[in-house]
């Protein structure tokens, strides 16, 4: 067998396949990892854009879920500070739908499940009858969390994982995995139709969503569990207040909704609980969604929104384990990682379920079940992972560094710079003396330096990569300069130097 033989291959390019191939190559692992379309490109881009323990979650006496994701919440603000900071949440409180008891109860438990160094502890407040909320709230509490740039955590996990020697193929669909003498088998084929042919020792299944389909469609083979697909919808209008806290909303139905400051100008409002029985690729926010999230708000904040508000909305299929039939907000987060060895054949591990909160701990739950199979495999290491970029102390830190070395670069260019890429940014700054040497610009402060790294470095391929997935700049880009993003895009990537 001339094909070299790759120790981890990974089916799935959302936030716990990233993770896994990082933690696999960290290990001293071949590590390969395929992806049918672009990274994080389905519910990974799609969430609440929080690293969160799950306050609700305490409601269904889920202490272990939410212990394991407060203490991820500390290992992750450290793992990568440009794209996770701090964020504190007011929730207003409204006595006939929970008892302050119960609240001061819930935060307690909150703040002391798992042990908290970068984060202020909770606290009750009085609202100001001038704040942003309807009158009637007077009373609030307020704790701490942390906001994270989904979609980007997913290309730094595959970055850093590429680092250590991993293969990324995004675009590239798995087809068909057989077991063969003692390895797998894996027919992979690319958008442009080519295929090749991989062996490996493991396989994971961390298709996320299509987890359960993948043993119909590529394995051949009885799915060992199946998942209650779940749709939650979010939407973005123009924001709603000025102040940088964010808003956890109790719905008279039990649950809840968060508004979050968003871009600087908007507010993002989500989420929503629907089962999904449909293909997740097709999912979208549906009217029914928008008007259920505007009356939430319109419940509580004294500027009404409407439908008509709305610039962009979102939607993604949260794969969660199918267990009972209640409420779908009821439905466990929580991950299952079940393995198969048929009778000493090559293992495959499947991943079903998990949040984004906990990927790191999945992943190095995953790696530990494979290392059983994999004795040249190292132990643990990803509990002080710094990712891509977040070698520097705190935001203020390094934009002060970055203005002294690059003082004509406009201040919302530089913010941007330091909240996506931290550090990394140089490597496209580079040298430059003037705005003039990052190239043509492309719209809402898109560069074309910043361009050219996304498609060289970060697998950007189509508009879509970069306005909503490396950045959010699709909130800000007209269709004229969306035409122009395209047309440079497909120029460079045709050219010979890219081919």
């Amino acid at each position: 067998m001339t094909t070299p033989i790759t120790d981890v291959l990974v089916i799935g390019g959302g936030i716990n396949g990233a993770g896994i191939a990082l933690d696999a190559a960290g290990r001293g692992l071949s590590v390969t990892l395929c992806e049918m379309k672009d990274l994080a490109s389905a519910t990974s881009s799609a969430s609440s854009k929080l690293i969160h323990g799950g306050l609700r979650y305490l409601e269904q006496f889920e202490f272990r879920l939410v212990h394991e994701a407060l203490a991820e919440r500390e290992t992750l603000l450290h793992a990568a500070p440009h794209i996770i900071w701090p964020l504190r949440f007011r929730l207003p409180h409204r006595p006939h739908l929970r008892p302050a008891w119960m609240i001061r109860l819930g935060l307690w438990l909150y703040d002391h499940l798992a042990r908290r160094d970068r984060l202020p502890g909770s606290k009750a407040l009085r609202l100001s009858e001038h704040g942003p909320l309807q009158p009637h709230l007077r009373r609030a509490f307020e704790y701490s969390d942390a906001w994270v740039d989904d979609a980007r955590l997913v290309v730094l996990c595959a970055l850093a994982a590429r680092e250590r020697g991993a293969l990324i193929l995004p675009r590239t669909r798995c087809t068909r995995a057989i077991r063969e003498n003692g390895l797998w088998r894996v027919r992979l084929e690319s958008e442009n139709g080519d295929s090749r042919t991989l062996w490996a020792r493991t396989l994971v299944n961390a298709a996320g969503p299509w987890a359960s389909t993948m043993f119909d469609t590529v394995l051949s083979s009885p799915a060992p569990a199946r998942l209650r697909l779940v749709k939650g919808s979010h939407m973005v209008v123009p924001r709603i207040y000025d102040t940088d806290e964010a808003y956890i909303l109790q719905n008279r139905d039990g649950r809840i909704v968060f508004v979050l400051p968003y871009e600087q100008d908007y507010s993002l409002i989500g989420t929503t609980d629907v089962d999904h029985h449909g293909d997740p690729a097709t999912v979208s926010a549906s009217n029914e969604e928008i008007d259920y999230l505007c009356n939430v708000v319109n419940a509580h904040f004294r500027r009404q929104i409407t439908p008509a508000d709305v610039v962009y909305h979102y939607a993604g299929v949260r794969p969660l384990m199918a267990e009972g039939n209640g409420e779908a907000r009821k439905a466990s987060r929580d991950y299952r990682l079940l393995l198969d060895t048929s009778d000493g054949e090559a293992p495959l591990l499947s991943v079903f379920g998990g949040k984004i909160t906990t990927f790191r701990a999945l992943a190095e739950d995953a790696l530990n079940k494979l290392a059983v199979f994999l004795p040249q495999a190292t132990g643990p290491w990803t509990t002080q992972l710094v990712l891509p970029g977040g070698d520097f102390h705190d935001h203020a830190a390094l934009t002060t560094e970055l203005t002294h070395d690059f003082p004509w670069l406009p201040e919302p260019v530089m913010h941007r710079y330091v909240r996506s890429y931290g550090t990394r940014c140089r490597r496209f700054l580079q040298d430059g003396k003037s705005i003039e040497d990052l190239g043509e610009h492309l719209g809402a402060g898109l560069y074309a330096k910043e361009l050219d790294y996304l498609m060289q470095e970060e697998w950007a391929r189509t508009a879509d990569d970069v306005l909503w997935r490396r950045s959010k700049l699709g909130l800000r880009f007209t269709r004229a300069q969306r035409q122009q993003l395209n047309e440079y895009m497909e120029a460079t990537l045709t050219s010979p130097a890219q081919t």
